[in-house]
């Protein structure tokens, strides 16, 4: 047996000047984290109310409310996940299950990276330019959608592709062996061990779309009035519409009215949370499966 020699003084030292720093590290970022979500809850729940989230804002009846962006928020994350998440999935099993070019490969991987840094304000504005202008959406929710879609797609497809990169080759040669086809092997093997990645990618996804204003500042417009879906569907995806971020930006930065602003920011906080609750439990509900 090897023995092992003791650790000299400065060794010890300098081991102990790095914990405290790690600890020291991990206790300013919590205080940060902590302080941020209070300061938050402590400026804006005082004034949330339930007419401020159940009413539209109205000058002639002197009221403010953010029901419209509440929904409209949902409308936009609902919609952008409906296209993502099968396109970016779907992206994401191709590139490492089926593709044989590896330079394709490599080059996609690098596209989407790229994608991923890319400013928002710039989608944005390739969204003005080709939803709203040359297809004819105008500043619409479903314009907003679709830039959406191609703010949240390299994030999906990246996370995904890591994902699957996870589960061992075992797993796949042994489901072939046993004469499971590619996709039968891919769909009951391959995606369930790599639910976990999906999820995480989704719940980025969506803090992503929910924090998004500068995007939506072109292509979906600061409409503050109700857009009812089952009303009328054509009518809603040439409807404008400002999400609760883009509504913040309003209320602080056009009309000055801080604590609108500080309402609307916890509303968002507890808007994301509940969200990324419901990802984890639909995650954990496929994983049984």
């Amino acid at each position: 047996m090897v023995e092992m020699k003791p650790l000299s003084g400065r060794r010890k030292a300098y081991d102990r000047i790095l914990r405290i720093l790690l600890y020291f590290c991990a206790l300013l970022v919590c205080a940060l984290l902590v302080f941020i979500i209070g300061y938050v809850f402590v400026r804006g729940l005082p004034h949330v109310s339930w007419s401020f989230l159940t009413t539209e804002t109205s000058y002639i009846k002197d009221t403010i409310g953010i029901v419209p962006h509440i929904t409209n928020t949902v409308y936009l994350v609902v919609g952008t996940l409906l296209i993502t998440l099968p396109l970016g999935v779907g992206a994401a099993v191709y590139l490492t299950e089926y593709a044989k070019n590896k330079k394709l490969v490599a080059a996609i991987e690098f596209a989407t990276e790229t994608l991923t840094g890319i400013p928002s304000i710039i989608f944005g504005l390739v969204g003005m330019l080709f939803f709203c202008e040359v297809l004819g959406l105008g500043a619409s929710l479903t314009a907003g959608c679709l830039t959406l879609v191609m703010v949240t797609i390299p994030t999906i497809i990246r996370t995904t592709q890591e994902s699957l990169k996870t589960v061992p080759q075992s797993y796949r040669e042994a489901a072939l062996g046993l004469g499971a086809g590619k996709w039968h092997m891919v769909r009951t093997v391959v995606l369930p061990s790599s639910v976990d990645g999906i999820v995480t990618g989704c719940i980025l996804a969506v803090g992503r779309i929910v924090g998004e204003s500068a995007a939506l500042l072109f292509t979906a417009g600061m409409g503050v009035g109700m857009n009812d879906f089952f009303r009328s569907v054509g009518d809603f995806f040439h409807a404008s519409g400002s999400s609760l971020t883009v509504a913040l930006y309003v209320y602080a930065r056009e009309r000055a009215e801080f604590d609108v602003a500080f309402a609307i920011a916890a509303i968002l906080m507890l808007l994301t949370l509940a969200i990324n609750l419901a990802a984890k439990l639909v995650g954990k509900r496929l994983k049984k499966k």
